[in-house]
């Protein structure tokens, strides 16, 4: 469990830092342009890794759900979406809305099972714990707001 919360930090911190390179990048030459350049490196260097790694494995798809092969094209609406959202909202209000919507959804998607996920049973303290984040970052929000109004 303790190397899941590892893994699980460097994560959160991977996704933050890049969400940031991606703005900077989207300054210069544009969503589509950086979209393409991530997702590009991202396919090279986990093409190569794979191959040091798994070998001629990679190479061997086992039957799955077809819906699963889009996982792809789902990464380009992340990276645009987030680039986007980053531009317009700053990169910590963003990545915390992006937070609560995977939480969000992830909690509905184990509540009901879908997509080929274990049904975990609902529970209010669930829905709590979300509406406490969401609190948090309303808070953060919106009291930051009120001290640069003050400060003006």
């Amino acid at each position: 469990m303790v190397i899941g919360l590892i893994l699980a930090l460097i994560a959160g911190s991977l996704v933050s830092l890049q969400n940031i390179f991606n703005t900077k990048v989207n300054e210069k030459v544009g969503s589509w342009a950086t979209t393409t350049l991530v997702l590009g490196m991202g396919f090279l260097a986990s093409f190569i890794m794979s191959l040091i790694v798994e070998g001629n494995r990679i190479f061997t798809l086992r039957s799955m759900e077809p819906w699963y092969w889009i996982s792809g094209l789902i990464g380009v609406g992340v990276v645009i979406c987030l680039v986007q959202g980053t531009k317009r909202l700053g990169p910590t209000y963003a990545i915390s809305i992006v937070l609560i919507s995977q939480l969000g959804f992830a909690l509905l998607w184990d509540s009901l099972g879908w997509l080929g996920l274990e049904k975990v049973p609902f529970t209010w303290k669930q829905l709590v714990g979300v509406l406490v984040i969401v609190g948090g970052i309303l808070v953060f929000k919106l009291g930051g707001e009120r001290e640069t109004q003050k400060a003006a």
